[in-house]
């Protein structure tokens, strides 16, 4: 039995869903972040010595980072599925891409961005206060927005071009790609300005099986179009 290490609102709700869309048997097992740092529990790095999710377990398989376990489900379970197009062809050429992309390129700068609006609103002494956030939000200005401003106007550029981002069909590309773009409508600017992105993550909510992920993962709160 597949084990799902599901840390609530995260990356896991990815690993869900996918294994939704396959269709396989699974067990969820849940951990609730700390309130007060949003952090995973200690419990975690029982499963993994980073103590990080998702992780998943599948017999003496431990598996970790998100696009790694996508990759292992699909060479294991899911050659059949659809959701990973022949590596030679133009569309597996962009799944493996965009299955790259997402973690190694749109996740840093909302990482960034999550990190230093925190140190703005986060209590300190009055003496510290103006100089920490001046620096804050010189970084954000600077560097974490203006980046974060490209990748979206790329990628809407690109699904201007094929309506998935791997091509004409919906591939695991577009399970990894879920979560980055999530975040990026809940807390960096990602709206109606962007139609082709706005109307991407509206289809990929109405799918039946990411429906049932949401079921099976509990509360989510990136789940809104």
């Amino acid at each position: 039995m597949i084990v799902v290490h599901h840390l609530n609102n995260s990356r896991s709700q990815r690993i869900l869903w996918l294994l939704e869309e396959l269709g396989l048997p699974y067990e969820v097992k849940r951990y609730e972040r700390n309130k007060q740092t949003m952090l995973a529990p200690p419990e975690l790095r029982q499963v993994h010595p980073l103590g990080k999710s998702p992780v998943i377990t599948d017999g003496n398989a431990t598996m970790a980072e998100s696009g790694a376990i996508i990759e292992y489900l699909l060479a294991t379970y899911g050659a059949t599925s659809g959701l990973r197009p022949p590596v030679a062809t133009l569309e597996g050429q962009r799944c493996t891409y965009w299955l790259h992309f997402a973690e190694g390129s749109a996740m840093p700068p909302l990482l960034l961005k999550l990190i230093f609006g925190r140190i703005q609103t986060a209590p300190m002494p009055f003496f510290v206060k103006p100089i920490a956030r001046g620096i804050a939000q010189k970084v954000l200005t600077m560097m974490v927005e203006p980046n974060i401003k490209s990748q979206l106007d790329f990628m809407e550029a690109e699904l201007s071009q094929r309506p998935w981002f791997a091509g004409a069909d919906f591939t695991a590309a577009d399970i990894q790609m879920s979560f980055p773009l999530e975040a990026s409508a809940s807390r960096a600017g990602l709206d109606a300005s962007r139609p082709k992105l706005m109307d991407w993550l509206h289809r990929i909510h109405q799918r039946p099986a990411y429906k049932r992920a949401l079921e099976k993962g509990g509360p989510y709160d990136y789940a809104k179009d």
